[in-house]
């Protein structure tokens, strides 16, 4: 018996230990497999979260809020289109319904730049501070800027201009500060404008644009128009000096930039019977003058009006400026300054 005993006993602690030892093993996979479960939702919930936060998951996001964003802003949405190697800035498919009839308002600007000491035309100066001011008043009350062809394609086609009020912003000669002051100032808003260049007359190193600063404007919706080949005194010529001036410089600025080139700005405004003519030969869709007044569908497209803007105009006096010319009457069949 007495010999017996121990070896029990020791059987016995052997048992209990065999059973301990499973009881852990049991613990232990328990506790794995908890961790397992709880790595794998970890896991899932991290890489949810690396997958919002990175550009690829992000960049859904981003392009509906540059839709919305262009869809507020509607001029932001009519840059350019290319058909057949011309850059326009209506495409020649674009939907149409019923031609407008809204008449509009177009803004003549020169230099955007103050006048410096002994400038003959101080007026013409309007300083980029006060151009800005202008914009934001325009803004503010609703307008927004549309060109030239896009007005002619609504109101003959019923191509929509977009929310708000449609005006028209055309800068004269081809200042290099409209495109230093100006241009960033309509590209920050989303509108575009139309830029009547010269061909001659003025070269950058006197203030004129250069080639590469219009290929930058056009690229961001402005349309390219002309004044001809050197703001000439149209009146006073010649048939083959008209030819030169208006059809020339058409086909030049056509060839050089690759664009319609659909109106002409009359230089000073002069016109008369027969310089109408020759721009109508030339194949120019309309042309603008210096006599204030809106522009409106039923109007002669030859002789269109345009508001002066001038150095010293406040933005609720611009506003004023625009209301005031609603009314005013028709261009005449001449005019000269």
């Amino acid at each position: 018996m007495d010999s017996l005993e121990p070896r029990a006993r020791r059987a016995e602690r052997a048992h209990r230990k065999r059973v301990e030892r499973r009881r852990r093993v049991v613990a232990l996979s328990v506790v794995l497999a908890c961790a397992v479960v709880i790595g794998v939702a970890l896991a899932s919930a991290g890489g949810g979260s690396k997958a919002a936060r990175s550009p690829a998951a992000a960049r859904p996001t981003r392009v509906a809020a540059a839709h919305t964003e262009a869809a507020r802003t509607p001029s932001a949405t009519a840059h350019t289109t290319t058909t057949g190697g011309v850059i326009s800035t209506v495409s020649p498919t674009a939907r149409g319904g019923t031609p407008g009839t809204t008449p509009v308002p177009v803004l003549m600007y020169h230099v955007i730049a103050a006048p410096p000491p002994g400038a003959p035309f101080p007026g013409l100066y309007v300083p980029p501070a006060e151009f800005a001011a202008q914009m934001q008043a325009l803004k503010a009350q609703g307008w927004h800027a549309v060109t030239l062809d896009q007005l002619e394609a609504y109101w003959t086609r019923g191509v929509p201009l977009g929310r708000g009020k449609p005006i028209v912003l055309t800068f004269d000669n081809g200042y290099h500060s409209q495109y230093a002051e100006a241009f960033p100032v309509l590209r920050r808003m989303g509108w575009v404008a139309d830029e009547n260049m010269q061909l001659k007359g003025l070269p950058p190193s006197q203030g004129g644009l250069t080639d590469q600063e219009i290929e930058a404007m056009v690229a961001a919706g402005w349309e390219l128009d002309t004044q001809g080949q050197s703001h000439a005194d149209l009146v006073k010529l010649d048939a083959s000096e008209l030819d030169y001036q208006i059809d020339q410089a058409r086909k030049t600025i056509q060839r050089r930039f690759h664009v319609p080139v659909n109106w002409f700005c009359y230089p000073s405004g002069d016109y008369d019977a027969t310089v109408v003519a020759a721009v109508r030969a030339a194949g120019f869709v309309g042309s603008t003058t210096v006599v204030p007044g809106w522009t409106h569908p039923s109007d002669d497209p030859y002789v269109l009006h345009r508001l002066r803007v001038l150095g010293g105009t406040t933005g609720p006096g611009l506003l004023a400026q625009i209301a005031g010319a609603e009314n005013d009457p028709s261009p005449p069949p001449s005019y000269t300054a």
